[in-house]
């Protein structure tokens, strides 16, 4: 049934008032969700290179972006700033490495707090990769600087070799790499922002032990032979991360299975847990990625998330997955344009010692979305 003119000109400037109050609410709820990702950025260090063992308790407190429990363990030691900003690249980068050819290409705004835009303030598939894989990758830089001896808080991992021996002709020993405090420090620091008594909370809680769960679950044993002229009649082991490589590609695994959850709430044992919105599915374990809302449209640009669209994105014409020009363009075709490029080519070593190439020129054919 038609509204009356005037119900129906209040309703219309009800539902743009409502729209403008998501707008203006947006930026302010996503730079709170951006926050230490700052860290992963060029320059977002004032100073960086002028931090030293006297002033980097002083650049720990300017950080505006960081809340109190992170500014505390910030001034434990000077090697942490820095750690855990390799962290967030480490994320950052594994994140556009592994969605480099999807519609949602993990895009940042490095002129902004908000770093990935306000696609954080939907609780989607996407947000459960860049939480988890974040915090793996502090758990991983933390992990790194304490077998570096770049930290006085931890150092190898020794518990190895107090554990029982294996058996066979290898034991435990050399230098481990402590996932143990890496771990740890990843809990403390980024889970420090979440609250447990909310939905949103604990969802991204729990991608973030997704993450650093990855991690533990794919440590390398590495070992080393011992023996005379080169028998191998003992090796030493030791337990390494393994390349992050390895993590982004297990957790892009998880993204494609990521379950849909809702909150279930037992008021009388006051117990808040994560259940899949369809009864037919299996509750998601530890090491699972999970999401409240569909992921929004990427097809389109959206200044208002800070999605990008795919106009103007370069796709493959012969691939039939997500990089390919039809799903990649949202239906809306291509263009192909040939291009002139100049490359090295017939290069050859010179004695002593160089490399000398010459430059060619060949056309390439580009395939560019509508």
């Amino acid at each position: 049934m038609a509204l009356p003119t005037g119900q129906c000109d209040l309703h219309l400037r009800l539902r743009a008032l409502a729209l403008a109050f998501l707008v203006l609410t947006l930026p302010y709820h996503s730079s709170v969700e951006a926050s230490w990702w700052m860290l992963g950025l060029p320059n977002s260090i004032p100073g960086a290179n002028e931090v030293t063992p006297m002033n980097y308790k002083e650049v720990c407190k300017t950080m505006h972006f960081l809340n109190e429990r992170q500014k505390e363990l910030c001034v434990i030691n000077e090697s942490i700033l820095m750690s855990v900003g390799m962290g967030a690249k480490l994320g950052i980068d594994e994140c556009q490495h592994q969605f480099r050819m999807s519609r949602w290409n993990c895009t940042t705004n490095r002129d902004t707090s908000m770093i990935f835009g306000n696609v954080l303030a939907i609780s989607s598939r996407e947000k459960a990769f860049i939480y988890a894989v974040s915090a793996a990758g502090v758990a991983y830089a933390i992990t790194k600087s304490c077998s570096r001896g770049d930290m006085n808080e931890c150092n190898c991992d020794y518990r190895m070799r107090e554990r029982r021996q294996p058996k066979g002709n290898w034991q435990w020993g050399g230098c481990s790499d402590d996932f143990q405090y890496g771990e740890k420090f990843s809990r403390d620091f980024v889970d420090s922002k979440e609250n447990a008594e909310d939905v949103e909370g604990l969802v991204n809680l729990h991608n973030n032990e997704a993450g650093r769960r990855t991690v533990r679950s794919r440590m390398l044993r590495v070992c080393k032979c011992h023996g005379m002229s080169g028998s191998c009649s003992l090796k030493v082991c030791w337990r390494k991360l393994p390349p992050f490589r390895t993590v982004g590609d297990a957790l892009l695994a998880r993204f494609e299975g990521a379950s849909h959850v809702k909150l279930i709430e037992r008021k009388r044992k006051r117990v808040k847990k994560l259940r899949p919105v369809h009864k037919d599915m299996k509750p998601p374990n530890r090491t699972e990625l999970v999401f409240l809302e569909e992921s929004p449209d990427y097809c389109e640009r959206n200044d208002t998330l800070g999605v990008m669209g795919t106009r103007g994105r370069q796709c493959n014409r012969t691939s039939m997955g997500m990089d390919g020009c039809r799903l990649l363009c949202c239906g809306r075709g291509y263009q192909t344009k040939v291009r002139e490029v100049e490359e090295k080519c017939q290069c050859r070593f010179v004695w002593c010692c160089s490399v000398e190439c010459e430059k060619c020129r060949y056309k390439r054919e580009e395939h560019i979305c509508n």
